[in-house]
């Protein structure tokens, strides 16, 4: 639902700037006839709500030189339930959504070759990872309203990563034990935001064209895992600068007049830069370098700020320490005095806490793509293709230096249950444990979860102790996938991998150059060509090392869920793939699908039952208001990076899952106009605001509280405010779903004299 406007007028907040290098650059650019033909051709056919749009602009724009793209943006919301469910990410059962901080969004981006006929639809979802479920149920939706026109092969969706979003969206068992199953208001709003996006982009598809830029991102990331790093042969390491890819690819969408459409950039880090004691839903660093980029741009402009081979890779730039002590953990294992539970990395704004790590993390991605998006000189031109390959990755053979190998069944090391020094695990679990350490405790303990490992399975695996033998589970149904989704999409140029892996560093750098070999002894790249990894995207299957990384069973090397040759069977397929782009190729077997078990999902996440409020108190009613010392606050005095005064005030509220707001907001800062009006100044998606949940009275179910709050900058301009909470309750008795709102006192901004 959107915000009730009541008597607001929506005023443009032109003191509401970014954090940004320069101001955008804005030409007077004349439009030709043809140009502006087909801008009226694209909009008449939108509005007749017809599919024939593809050949009317293929027969407008095939005459341009400049241009055989038509490109489509759109985004939309696809944040779901703020209150009460899992995060995903941390596996931490006691983190659970306690309200928002920043909206999660679907971003689509549709680049449709006039000239064969071909599109392509990539969708950068604020999200841990998409997963094969939501992926199925998105191209369902699509395909009842554009018949075969969006396919499983043509669109791919890729998570940020994200720690901070709502659980329960997945398919497998080990996926869904800290959720409980399958959140069915998660699963539908993600679905619903990646349909949304897709088909707001469907809609604005206009002549463009594509540019292609290349930079660095510094001091945003740190490899975590460098004793894993290290094991890779020191010949290759020594290509490199760094043990992480300090590299940002961008992509410019711009529309045939010169206006810009959006952007698309890949660089590898961890969206962690929000830590497992968070309780707000967060895009995390890209999600707020994303917001940066859109809110300079404005009309409409899309950034996706897309994820790459981040396995190892931290925002948490300060590196790990061990919390009683601030001396360095130990390298190997990620210990203090034997615990893994002490040693924790910290982000570069630690000493204030994790917004404004995340703050930090996010403004280096944002500031390296304005610059990246100011200096696109090299244009994309060429065909569009698409391939999908279903892959049984518990059964590849093949040959790596002479040797026959093999994949196995999935399964899970010790080193797993260690955590990452972005977020610790529990008990006496350490990283680094390749079989040399004794745990007769949890052998015991291990076969009452999972079947005990198969002598196969686990000489398989081998040197991975095996805690979870997840790929020999069944009950109630599948723990860890065995069939995953690959995808190459080629747009002239420029080439995508998607996989549904988190690739760390390395295995991503091999990954993407044997690829790009492949193409360019075809034929099918030229050498300034570029390839892209991007993932997780598809069905979500952990973690991808190289085989050398494997030997030491960090926590990466224990969650590569189908042996130490995991990384060489991708690669196989993925050149396999490649290859199928020459011309003239044999059609590629997609294999058989990722089944679908998400209709057979256990689901145990209770539903909101009612609400209720101490007698004499209507839902919205303000518990405590602004303080009196915050009534007035002077413009212009702002604390660290222009944070000043902080303004909250408590309502009594309804549980926020009873609407989940979607397309709206919880809460308003309202600013009072000169006409006595008041505008829309903030909504819960800005960086400044919060909305925290909680339950509290002495009521069986408790009753419902939102805090609604406002860092007011130093950059807020002199005037008038409120605070204003939206949401719904549920009626006892009948269950009806029913708005309320509540509105705290005024305050001022005044001069600063």
């Amino acid at each position: 639902m959107g915000v009730a406007k009541g008597d607001y007028i929506l005023v443009p907040n032109d003191d509401h700037q970014p954090i940004a290098p320069s101001k955008r650059n804005h030409q007077t650019i004349t439009l030709t006839v043809l140009t502006a033909l087909a801008l009226l051709g694209v909009l008449i056919v939108v509005n007749c709500n017809t599919h024939r749009y593809d050949l009317f602009i293929l027969d407008l724009i095939n005459h341009r030189k400049e241009s055989t793209y038509a490109i489509g943006v759109g985004k939309y919301d696809a944040t779901g339930p703020i209150a009460g469910v899992n995060m995903m990410g941390y596996a931490q059962t006691n983190q659970t959504t306690h309200g928002i901080h920043q909206r999660l969004y679907a971003r689509a981006f549709i680049i449709y070759d006039t000239v064969s006929n071909r599109r392509v639809a990539i969708v950068n979802l604020d999200a841990g990872m998409s997963g094969a479920g939501v992926k199925r149920m998105a191209v369902a939706r699509l395909q009842e309203e554009y018949g075969d026109v969006y396919r499983d092969d043509n669109v791919m969706i890729s998570g940020t990563h994200t720690h901070s979003g709502p659980a329960g969206f997945l398919q497998y068992v080990l996926y869904q034990i800290t959720s409980l199953g399958v959140v069915d208001q998660t699963l539908h709003a993600m679905v619903d935001g990646i349909v949304g996006a897709i088909a707001r982009a469907h809609e604005n598809l206009e002549p463009g064209t594509i540019r292609v830029a290349f930079g660095h991102v510094y001091n945003a990331s740190i490899n975590r895992s460098p004793a894993a790093y290290d094991n890779n042969p020191e010949a290759e390491r020594a290509l490199y600068a760094s043990r992480v890819d300090t590299d940002m690819t961008l992509l410019r969408f711009d529309s045939i007049s010169g206006t810009p459409l959006g952007i698309l950039t890949w660089f590898a880090v961890h969206c962690t830069s929000m830590n497992n004691t968070n309780e707000l839903v967060s895009g995390d660093n890209k999600g707020y370098a994303a917001y940066l980029m859109e809110r300079e741009m404005g009309n409409g402009f899309v950034a996706g700020f897309m994820q790459s081979n981040m396995g190892d890779v931290s925002p948490n730039t300060e590196g790990p320490k061990c919390l009683d002590t601030g001396l360095e953990c130990d390298s190997v294992s990620s210990t203090c005095d034997g615990r893994n539970e002490m040693c924790v990395a910290r982000g570069p704004g630690w000493r204030i806490g994790d917004f404004e790590s995340t703050r930090i993390i996010g403004d280096l991605q944002y500031r390296a793509a304005h610059e990246l998006f100011h200096n696109t000189s090299i244009s994309v031109h060429g065909a569009v293709e698409s391939r999908l390959k279903y892959i049984d990755m518990t059964s590849v053979s093949l040959e790596v230096d002479g040797q026959q190998v093999k994949t196995c069944k999935a399964a899970m090391g010790f080193s797993f249950a260690a955590g990452t020094t972005d977020g610790t695990g529990a008990f006496n679990f350490i990283q680094g444990d390749n079989g040399t350490i004794s745990h007769p405790f949890w052998n015991v303990v291990k076969g009452f979860v999972t079947k005990k490992p198969s002598q196969e399975q686990v000489d398989c695996h081998a040197p991975k102790p095996i805690l979870l033998d997840t790929g020999e589970s069944t009950r109630p149904y599948a723990w860890q996938p065995s069939i995953v989704d690959v995808q190459v999409f080629k747009v002239g140029n420029v080439v995508l991998l998607g996989v549904p892996a988190e690739f760390t560093t390395m295995a991503g750098r091999r990954a993407r150059q044997s690829v790009k070999d492949t193409l360019n002894t075809h034929g099918v790249l030229s050498e300034d060509g570029v390839v892209i990894l991007t993932g997780p995207a598809g069905s979500y299957s952990s973690y991808v090392t190289t085989f050398e990384e494997y030997q030491v069973q960090r926590y990466e090397g224990a969650s590569t869920i189908f042996g130490p040759h995991t990384l060489s069977a991708y690669i196989h397929h993925l050149n396999e793939m490649a290859t199928s782009l020459v011309p003239g190729s044999p059609l590629l077997d997609k294999g058989l699908p990722v089944p679908d078990l998400i209709a057979e999902a256990i689901r145990l996440q209770p539903g909101v039952v009612y609400d209720g409020a101490p007698i004499g108190v209507q839902f919205g009613d303000v518990k405590q208001d602004i303080s009196p010392s915050s009534r007035k606050i002077v413009a212009g005095v702002g604390g660290h990076h222009g944070r000043g005064v902080t303004v909250s005030a408590v309502f009594w509220a309804g549980h926020p899952r009873n609407d989940l707001m979607t397309e709206g907001t919880y809460l308003t800062v309202d600013r009072l106009e000169k006409d006595d009006r008041w505008s829309m100044y903030r909504t819960d998606n800005d960086w400044d605001t919060r909305l925290k949940w909680e339950q509290t009275g002495a009521s069986v179910l408790g009753w419902n509280l939102a805090t609604v709050t406002w860092d007011v900058g130093s950059d807020v301009e002199v005037g008038t405010y409120r605070l204003h909470y939206y949401g719904f309750h549920k009626q006892f008795g009948s269950g009806k779903i029913l708005p309320h709102e509540g509105i705290s006192s005024a305050f001022e901004v005044v001069p600063n004299l």
